[in-house]
């Protein structure tokens, strides 16, 4: 039987999802912080009893993991070293030049990830061109490889100045470290991230070699604690990138993990999105401890090069640790079920970015924790069943909710636990607006335009009321939105991308080099795709990254096969004024455009899907049953019909106040809302006017 496993670790729940003849079975179970193994092991049991099978009938097991970002973020990990060119060992703690926070006199940046005394230089220099300027002497390598045994480092960064044009160097400094160190992983940055840009590119190494070893500990437990429950089947990675990559090749290079889980959940919209011939989307996925934000054009999500981790100052950009991979482009912000709220010496209601996790938990959960969290409102507030969530397996204690909220919001704020439950719902629903629109600003975007899918454990509680907020109006809730991310890992492509930064102004265009440098990412890219998968088909993606001289970032601009193949300065000229037309408004006349990046993406082809029919009958829902709801617009509660998601078959339609349940999450919908069953099983949530 061809069944696969779709498996995500999250900061609060570990979501599990099988895939095969009998159709889909999933389930949610906490997450395991210790062992996580230990919470896959758990789901897969459950979700084989579903579906009547074993863990040895699994073919294939694609893996997601917030492991890498906590590690970061937490700062758990290995004790690691950092080897730079002489002159450059303060590049991590200098950072760039720009303020996060421009008027804060008392700004604090981040601590850089390896501290200066673990930070070790050699006499050495490559030139801008790759050239040799001071050849490194092996003997010092030697040296300095006795001095860092001393010292009992885990894992050791190698970044030399300009190694992404000539990585000479950083494979001489490797191979002496691996004779001398043969215990000690060591990541070089012109394998990592070879681009330019010394911070982003040390930091990327750095991250890289600060999480190898505790993944690559992870990663092998984890394939032979599935053997030992009989799972021995083929175990692959999400990327950041959106595609899927091998156990090997994820252990080598696990900074390519962080951001593994809101990726797939970017598959999942995008997937959503082409079923239903969307082309502006707004991908919004809330868990336990975070939300995250994705704009999906054409029913692509947007990429980028560069990302942050762990900010560190109200999430401000600037503020954490850049991380130099490619990557889904989205903002998420420390909002989720299991959040936090305080109240600030301004006496203002306060949410995140700390979260109860699963462990303790909301206070609801039972299980030690004593403030509120946006699940404690989301019960209090009448959102969610405590007898049925998560399908009955965690209860919730309504009355430990409102004795935090009563202790934490209402006492100093003098308001009842209602109320101190409608402000922080509030808060944390403004707080993810607001991330939304400046991300959609950022990008030249108009919410009004865009439809909303919606997803994750909490986004179905508060996906209406966000898009009230975005003047959002309309927004699908897919089947399985509560294990979305684990479901976009089932749809990913097998993928890499590879990144040359080879500097070339168009008046020097020489499209000779060009097309050895495609050649060669292309035969990188390949190898890591045929890593996976030997005998599968493979497209190749091709993108360079273009700027004015003078300007400090670059724009994208996407190339078909034949422009790759036959370069041509005036066609990537015009291709480059074009999109920065589309962005800015306006070219800029009288400079010259330069290419800073080139780029390849190996991916495997995705099946092609159906577009949904159009309803042609419309049934009005039989609600089960009614309880109180507080609708935050009206700022009043009212009787909500109960309906069961099941029920919600083709056309099947019912008008807001509603509540709409199922296993894993909870459909909530407002006064000014109405919901209709769609034929693939999602729910179409419009404005009530729009329908009359």
């Amino acid at each position: 039987m061809d069944i696969r496993l779709g498996v995500d670790i999250g900061g609060t729940f570990t979501d599990v999802v099988a895939e095969g003849p009998f159709g889909r079975c999933s389930t949610k179970v906490l997450t395991t912080y210790a062992a996580p193994e230990e919470a896959i092991v758990e789901g897969i049991h459950r979700v084989c009893a579903q579906a009547g099978i074993t863990p040895s009938d699994i073919a294939q097991i694609i893996h997601g993991t917030t492991l890498a970002t906590n590690a970061l973020i937490e700062r758990r990990g290995a004790k690691t070293a950092l080897v730079t060119t002489q002159g450059f060992r303060d590049v991590i703690e200098m950072r760039s030049e720009s303020r996060f926070e421009q008027y804060d006199l008392n700004l604090t940046l981040p601590e850089p990830l390896i501290p200066r005394h673990r930070r070790y230089t050699l006499a050495e220099r490559i030139g801008v061109r790759g050239d040799v300027l001071i050849p490194l002497k092996r003997a010092e390598v030697e040296a300095l490889a006795d001095e860092l045994a001393g010292a009992g480092y885990e894992s050791i960064a190698v970044g030399l100045l300009h190694s992404y044009v000539n990585d000479a160097h950083e494979r001489l400094i490797r191979d002496v470290f691996a004779q001398r160190l043969p215990g000690v992983m060591v990541s070089i940055s012109s394998e990592v991230s070879p681009q330019m840009r010394e911070y982003e590119r040390f930091n990327t190494v750095c991250a890289n070699a600060y999480i190898k070893p505790l993944m690559k500990s992870y990663l092998g437990r984890l394939a032979e604690r599935l053997r030992g429950e009989g799972a021995d089947c083929p175990i692959f990675l999400m990327h950041s990138g959106g595609g899927i990559i091998s156990l090997d090749s994820a252990a080598e290079f696990p900074v390519r993990l962080v951001e593994s889980g809101p990726a797939g959940g970017a598959v999942f919209a995008a997937d959503i999105a082409a079923r239903h011939g969307l082309d502006k989307v707004l991908s919004f996925d809330m868990g336990g401890t975070t939300a995250k934000i994705c704009l999906i054009k054409h029913q692509t999500p947007k990429t980028a090069r560069v990302f942050e981790v762990a900010r560190t100052y109200r999430f401000k950009k600037g503020s954490g640790m850049p991380i130099s991979i490619p990557v889904i482009d989205m903002v998420e912000i420390g909002a989720g079920g299991g959040s936090l709220a305080h109240v600030d010496a301004m006496r203002q209601i306060r949410v995140g970015p700390e979260s109860a996790g699963s462990e303790p938990g909301p206070a609801c959960y039972g299980r030690g924790g004593g403030r509120p969290a946006v699940t404690d409102a989301d019960l209090v507030l009448g959102k969610l069943d405590p007898d049925n969530f998560a399908g009955g397996s965690i209860p919730l204690y309504a009355q430990a909710s409102e004795n935090a909220l009563e202790t934490v919001l209402g006492a100093p704020l003098e308001m009842d636990a209602l109320t101190a439950a409608f402000g922080l719902a509030e808060v944390v629903d403004e707080n993810m607006a607001n991330a939304a629109r400046v991300h959609a600003v950022e990008n030249g975007e108009d919410l009004s335009e865009y439809t909303m899918i919606a997803f994750g454990g909490a986004a179905p509680l508060h996906a209406a009321r966000l898009c009230e907020k975005l003047g959002v109006a309309r927004c699908l809730v897919p089947p399985g939105a509560g294990v979305g991310s684990a479901i976009g890992f089932l749809k990913a492509p097998f993928s890499f991308e590879a990144n040359r930064s080879v500097f070339m102004k168009m008046g020097q265009f020489s499209p000779g080099t060009v097309q050895g440098l495609f050649t060669e990412m292309q035969a990188e890219a390949t190898a890591f795709v045929r890593s996976c998968d030997a005998q599968a088909d493979i497209l190749s993606e091709h993108k360079v990254y273009m700027r004015y001289a003078g300007q400090g970032w670059e724009i994208p601009v996407a190339l078909t096969p034949d422009q790759a193949a036959q370069p041509d300065a005036a066609t990537y000229l015009a291709l480059f004024e074009a999109e920065y037309t589309k962005l800015f408004g306006r070219r800029v006349e009288g400079m010259e455009a330069e290419v800073t990046v080139w780029s390849v993406n190996a991916v495997t082809p995705t099946e092609a899907v159906e577009r949904v029919a159009d309803l042609t009958k419309t049934l009005v829902a039989k609600p089960v049953g009614q309880r109180s709801l507080f609708d935050p617009a009206l700022a009043a509660s009212s009787q909500a019909a109960i309906c069961e998601r099941v029920d919600f078959t083709a056309g099947v339609t019912i008008a807001g106040p509603a509540l709409i349940t199922e296993d894993e999450t909870t459909i909530v919908l407002p006064t000014s809302r109405i919901a209709t069953g769609l034929a693939d099983g999602c729910i179409d949530i419009t404005v009530k006017e729009a329908r009359s």
